[in-house]
């Protein structure tokens, strides 16, 4: 999205309005807008649109035409929702709130690579975790780690995962998809990053699920004050309980070997389990 005080009206681009379920607005055939290069574009229609900007949400008429850019926030949404624009800071405020604003350009040179902190081996058919470390450390705080096309790896792919780069290791998933072991050196680049301007934290209301409102339920020997530091736990920690048994997963962080020693393999032909041991199962 582009903040431009030079635009006098918010447009959005035709084919991401196509995709939004708001209400159009037809307008005259006629009207059209000149860009900041002298060239005229066709307006198609006109959109009462809800523009998310930090944590608040601001309903506002905004034209749709074909652009190169997105989105542009014009001076008419500026002014209508008295946001001050800050070029010293490089941010917008309103509302006693800043939103960080950088250039395409800032962007672009901000993003740097993931080096492998050590020498892994990813596994065949396999998915794991890389313990990384920026290339450049310092330049910013949050990213999205995503795959590195400069860097080919046929049959390797990067999940996009925001990431902290304060923490001593930024987590990388990586899946191998080759019917062999991928080799990773230790200082090997392994993934892009991608600053984050902004993060938005909404509270999340307390779902009252039956899973969780059962465990509360069952606790019968707990007394009222405890019962409500317990409502409090679960009620900030509500996405870290599963919902059924198939949501439980699995963390393959950690390694566990079972020594058989020298005994050679035991092959057995598969067999149906028995109805009596189903349950157990």
């Amino acid at each position: 999205m582009l903040v431009d005080t030079g635009s006098n009206v918010t447009l959005l681009r035709t084919d991401l309005a196509q995709k939004l379920k708001e209400k159009l607005i037809y307008t005259a055939p006629n009207i059209s807008l000149k860009t900041a290069t002298g060239e005229i574009t066709e307006i198609r229609v006109k959109m009462d649109a809800s523009i998310e900007s930090g944590s608040r949400k601001f309903h506002h008429i905004i034209y749709v035409a074909d652009i190169t850019d997105s989105c542009i926030l014009g001076l008419d949404f500026l002014q209508k929702f008295n946001f001050k624009v800050d070029l010293e800071k490089n941010e917008i405020r309103t509302g006693g709130e800043e939103i960080p604003l950088f250039s395409a350009s800032v962007q672009h040179s901000k993003s740097c690579s993931v080096l492998a902190k050590k020498r892994t081996i990813i596994p065949a058919k396999s998915e794991c975790l890389i313990q990384g470390v920026p290339e450049v450390p310092g330049q910013f705080r949050y990213a999205v780690t995503d795959f590195h096309s400069k860097v080919p790896r046929k049959g390797v792919l990067v999940a996009a995962t925001l990431v902290d780069f304060e923490r001593e290791a930024i987590p990388v998933r990586v899946l191998n998809l080759n019917n062999t072991p991928k080799i990773l050196d230790k200082g090997a680049s392994i993934a892009t990053c991608e600053p984050v301007v902004d993060i938005v934290a909404r509270p999340q209301e307390f779902s009252g699920a039956q899973h969780l409102l059962s465990i509360l339920e069952s606790l019968e020997i707990l007394n009222e004050k405890q019962r409500r530091e317990v409502r409090k736990l679960l009620k900030e920690f509500q996405n870290l309980f599963s919902t059924c048994d198939a949501g439980v997963g699995h963390c393959n962080m950690t390694q566990h070997r079972i020594n058989t020693g020298d005994h050679p393999p035991i092959k057995q032909y598969p067999r149906r389990l028995p109805l009596a041991r189903k349950e157990e199962a």
